[in-house]
């Protein structure tokens, strides 16, 4: 394993749910990156943030360890979960939710519904 591969193995073995995202949670430098850590940061999902932009190994690597092609990037719990469309779907449907409850995240499910309900 790569020290890229090895160091993307522990934020997501260490932290319950990661970002992988260009800029971080307070700034975020793309609007794809942007579109999650809003609804992450809205819902008051604790999560790592690691901006891609930081470290071209890592930028490259995450790429390679999930085999997506794109970034942002969602983990929970160690699997990942997808990019911008799939993690903006999830929300929407509520299947996030859902994913977050199984693997104990907290979350406001107050939030949640609101961000639904503004996309209705």
């Amino acid at each position: 394993m790569t020290n890229a591969a090895e160091q993307i193995q522990s934020d997501i073995t260490d932290n319950a749910v990661v970002l992988y995202m260009k800029g971080n949670a307070q700034a975020p430098q793309c609007g794809f990156s942007s579109r999650i850590a809003g609804v992450l940061n809205f819902m008051g999902v604790e999560y790592k943030d690691v901006n891609v932009l930081a470290d071209e190994a890592i930028r490259q690597g995450i790429k390679d360890f999930s085999d997506w092609p794109t970034i942002p990037q969602l983990y929970v719990k160690g699997e990942f979960v997808g990019g911008c469309d799939i993690v903006t779907e999830m929300v929407l449907s509520g299947e996030l939710d859902t994913l977050l409850e199984e693997n104990g995240v907290a979350f406001s499910k107050e939030a949640a519904d609101k961000v639904r309900e503004a996309n209705a």
